[in-house]
């Protein structure tokens, strides 16, 4: 089992572990933990942020890298439950990400001076 896979078995039992079940959920059901988890990652973002001397005006702030740290890994646990909501394994969010990692090259060595709509649709 690679590195990826594991950490998507081992959120899925975590999330068992609290109830969320997520091959038992419908549609309905899929849109609230979306958002949830959606609501839950922009919560770590802030605290990641809170991490970080962002405020320039003020002279006590440290860069907490330690805590940064951890609210990476917090950010990981909830985007791994949101691909796992949607359905996707490790195995599909790797080949989604290679896809996608390619397609952002080609928009750079085109300079990326026009939005395509249509360029992340095979994805």
């Amino acid at each position: 089992m690679d590195k990826l896979e594991n950490i998507f078995d081992l959120q899925e039992q975590l999330n068992l572990r609290i109830g969320v079940d997520m091959e038992k959920m419908n549609d309905d059901e899929r849109a609230n933990w979306i958002l949830n988890y959606v609501r839950a990652m922009q919560q770590e973002l802030a605290e990641l942020t809170d991490s970080v001397p962002w405020k320039w005006w003020a002279k006590y702030q440290d860069f907490d890298k330690q805590n940064a740290r951890v609210e990476i890994v917090d950010l990981f646990h909830f985007l791994i439950s949101l691909a796992q909501v949607m359905g996707m394994s490790a195995e599909d969010v790797h080949e989604a990400y290679l896809k996608k990692n390619q397609v952002n090259h080609d928009r750079q060595e085109s300079g990326y001076s026009k939005k395509d709509e249509d360029d992340s649709r095979h994805i």
